[in-house]
Formats: C-alpha cells, sequence, structure tokens
C-alpha cells in the first residue's frame, strides 16, 4: 500500500485551470474524499491522479515515487467508475479475471484471487452470470472486485454509487467503508454527495474552481468551515452576525428551540417531517431567516406558532 501526494498540480485548457496549483498529502491507508459541485475539478484531479491524463505542472508521488509521467498502467492503480465498466459478454469471474490476464497472472494462482475478491463483496456464487443478469449494487460490487484482485497500492473511485437509488447507496457506502478498512488501501473518492463524504471519508478535500478550499476531518469541514463557501457546500448553514462585525455561522443542529422567552423570538415558516428529526425554517424579528434541526419526539410545532431561537456562542464558527 502507498501514500499519495500532490505538489502544485496544476491543468490547464488554455486560460482554463481545471486544477489549479492543488497539494495535497494522503497518508497511507487514509480513505479521503474529494468533494466539489459539478466543474469544480473534481474528475480532472482523479484523472491525473490515475495517469489517464498528465499535469500542466506540479509533480504527482505514489508511494514516494515520482509518477508525474508515469502511463496509467504502471500507476498499480485500482478505479471504479459510475458506469461500472464491465465487459458485457464476459462473465462475472470473467471480469474480475482480465485485470489479473493484463499483469500476465493466470491459472490456478488468478482464479483464487479472481474468487476471494468476489468473496470479499459478497458475490461468491454469482461467478457464472453475466453483468446483464446483474441488480446495479451487484455490477458495482464486480466494478469493485475487479479493481482490488490485483492488490493496487491506491484505490481510485469516481462516483461509484451515483447511480444507485437511496437505499442502495446507502447500504453499499457502509461496504465500501468496511472493503476499504478490511483492505487498508489508500483510497480517493470523488463525489458530490455530501452526506456521502461526511459519512465514509477519514478526510475531507473541498474543491471549487478548481482550487483547494478546505482539507479537514469531516466533524472540522462541517463544525469549523474554512469559508462561506465550505459552509454553504457542505449542508444548510445559518449565518449570524458576531460582535466584532464579522459573520459566523451555526449549523441547524445547533440551534434550540423552546416555547419560553429564553433567546430570539420566531415564527415557524415551515415544519419539515424527516422521520427522526424535524427541520423548521423560522423566520426571526427583523426579517432574519434561521434553520433548526431538532430531533422529533412524537409532536412538532406548527407553522404560524411563535418559538424561542438560541445557540451557544460556542457554537458559532467565523467565516470570511
Amino acid at each position: 500500500m502507498s501514500d499519495i501526494r500532490l505538489e502544485g498540480v496544476t491543468r490547464r485548457y488554455g486560460t482554463f485551470a481545471a486544477a489549479d496549483q492543488v497539494d495535497l498529502s494522503v497518508t497511507q491507508g487514509e480513505f479521503v474524499t474529494i468533494l466539489g459541485p459539478s466543474g469544480s475539478g473534481k474528475t480532472t484531479l482523479l484523472s491525473l491522479i490515475a495517469g489517464l491524463n498528465r499535469p500542466t505542472s506540479g509533480r504527482i508521488f505514489i508511494g514516494g515515487r515520482d509518477v508525474t509521467n508515469a502511463t496509467a498502467q504502471e500507476r498499480n492503480i485500482g478505479l471504479v467508475f459510475q458506469s461500472y465498466a464491465l465487459f458485457p459478454h464476459m462473465t462475472v469471474l470473467q471480469n474480475v479475471l482480465f485485470p489479473l490476464g493484463v499483469r500476465r497472472i493466470g491459472g490456478a494462482e488468478a482464479d483464487r484471487l479472481a474468487r476471494d475478491a468476489l468473496k470479499l463483496v459478497r458475490l461468491d456464487g454469482l461467478e457464472n452470470r453475466r453483468p446483464s443478469q446483474l441488480s446495479g449494487g451487484q455490477q458495482q460490487r464486480v466494478a469493485l472486485a475487479r479493481a482490488v484482485v490485483f492488490k493496487p497500492d491506491i484505490l481510485l473511485l469516481d462516483e461509484p454509487l451515483g447511480a444507485l437509488d437511496r437505499k442502495l447507496r446507502e447500504e453499499l457506502q457502509v461496504e465500501l467503508k468496511q472493503l476499504q478498512r478490511t483492505l487498508g488501501v489508500t483510497t480517493l473518492l470523488v463525489t458530490h454527495d455530501q452526506e456521502e463524504a461526511l459519512s465514509l471519508s477519514d478526510r475531507i478535500m473541498v474543491l471549487d474552481k478548481g482550487r483547494t478550499q478546505q482539507v479537514a476531518a469531516p466533524t472540522e469541514a462541517y463544525l469549523k468551515p474554512a469559508n462561506r463557501f465550505v459552509a454553504e457546500f457542505l449542508g444548510i448553514a445559518n449565518f449570524v452576525s458576531l460582535p466584532d462585525g464579522r459573520q459566523g455561522v451555526v449549523r441547524p443542529e445547533r440551534v434550540r428551540l423552546s416555547a419560553g422567552e429564553q433567546g430570539k423570538s420566531a415564527r415557524v415558516v415551515e415544519a419539515i417531517y424527516l422521520g427522526q428529526m424535524v427541520r423548521y425554517h423560522l423566520a426571526l424579528d427583523g426579517n432574519q431567516t434561521v434553520v433548526a434541526a431538532v430531533p422529533f419526539l412524537g409532536t412538532a410545532h406548527a407553522p404560524g406558532e411563535r418559538v424561542s431561537v438560541s445557540w451557544e456562542s460556542a457554537d458559532v464558527w467565523p467565516v470570511t
């Protein structure tokens, strides 16, 4: 297994910088998610690390080795795409055997490695099916098995769960994290799904317009965003004025509601039931709006009802 290091990596197309002076260090066995909106440079960065594209400037290291100009085949990388990219005319087993054949691994050893990989993703017994006979979740597991069967130095995942429905996506998120932990493989995931990034990652790298906005643990990025962009991109952010004139962000989970008079008076505009939580959209006196997310305890405040809103000063994080 290997670490990853990017030093000033830039990729330009004419005057447009899809990746702009990106620095990143991923330690061995770490799970890091590259998160950002469409056009932020996520997939460009992944393609540069994979060797599918070359940087205009900067250097890329894998396992301490400079691979900036190395081909994809020379980097020993496992890749999984949203489209799965399975061979439709091959069986499950043949799909998983394919990268071993490319590496001139065959015979009993290849068969053992492929079957072990399928067992790891809980597909043993389906070796002779073709991709068209599998569900979307099963096809994604085949793609994962094919990506890890040759024991890659790093694993790169480009929106791997994006084509799945929400329930299946959440199930595979758990399986993906367990697989990564079992293998101990250094992993980079690209996604635009904030919840997926927060739930899977050891650290998150937030990109916007090709530039790094923040690299931090999920809790730090969510509760202590580096700037307004990160605050707004990672979920819902309430912006409040600080005594020194700056703005601060307080997350909906930190906003408290009460029927008494401790805090600011507010009117419930909307109450959205989310199962275990209720998300309230509130109008404070003075036209400021606030969103609160509180546990559902059997009853909820109705639209039009007056409540008191408060939060702890320690839960407000200054942003620029």
